[in-house]
């Protein structure tokens, strides 16, 4: 799965991507991916996406900084100490 989500502890509209391990590698992420931050972008004019990531997904990194989205910060989402880190599309914000 690849789409744009809204959850209620990100104040901007966030995407995500989701694929079976045997999919992995084909280049189906950043196929997808790219054309949702597009219409993203295009079509739904939003001014900003974001995107969450386990802390050692360096396969979503890589992805995320492809896309054009860039690390900001390390955030807490659920209040339990369970840190990811949030990307972001254009400038650097560092909002807290």
């Amino acid at each position: 799965m690849c789409g744009l989500l809204k959850r209620e502890t990100l104040p901007d509209v966030d995407i995500g991507f989701a694929f079976l391990p045997e999919h992995w590698h084909q280049g189906y992420a950043f196929e997808s991916a790219s054309v949702i931050v597009d219409y993203g972008k295009d079509v739904l004019k939003l001014p900003r996406i974001v995107a969450i990531t386990n802390k050692d997904n360096e396969a979503s990194r890589r992805l995320l900084e492809k896309l054009g989205l860039h690390f900001d910060r390390i955030v807490d989402l659920t209040g339990t100490g369970d840190e990811t880190k949030l990307f972001i599309s254009g400038e650097l914000q560092n909002e807290t």
